[in-house]
């Protein structure tokens, strides 16, 4: 009876680190609030982020390690801001390692407009999917 409650603790375990693994550099599920994105995203629509869009990035360092794209004008994606606040935006330009990040609402978007160019390396990651 001891050795299947260690076994199963030991599943139990790998689940939870196989988890956070996937949680921390392969896909991620966020919920948006503001209306900066306004009709695209709704306040409170569900979206999967894929970490691993444009390279594996180093999540406390915050760095990426390796590189394998970038992101395309057009691209929806999840970064830090200047303020470090996380933000929802899409790419209307890219160029030398930064991108413009605009709101798909004009009048209630605070973005690049408002705090300039950022950094690639500010990116969380690219929206695949919203519910």
């Amino acid at each position: 009876m001891e050795q299947k409650r260690q076994k199963d603790l030991r599943i139990v375990l790998l689940a939870l680190a196989f988890a956070l693994i996937i949680k921390l550099f392969l896909v991620d599920l966020m919920v948006t609030q503001g209306r900066s994105m306004l009709p695209t995203l709704h306040p409170g629509s569900l979206l999967v982020v894929n970490k691993a869009a444009y390279g594996f990035r180093l999540p406390i360092v915050g760095m990426y390690l390796f590189r394998w794209g970038a992101p395309q004008s057009g691209d929806m994606v999840v970064f830090y801001t200047p303020l470090g606040e996380r933000a929802v935006k899409r790419c209307s330009y890219v160029d030398k390692g930064n991108f413009f990040a605009r709101g798909d609402n004009d009048l209630e978007s605070f973005d690049s407009r408002s705090y300039g160019l950022i950094s690639v390396d500010h990116i969380l990651g690219k929206v695949v999917a919203v519910k």
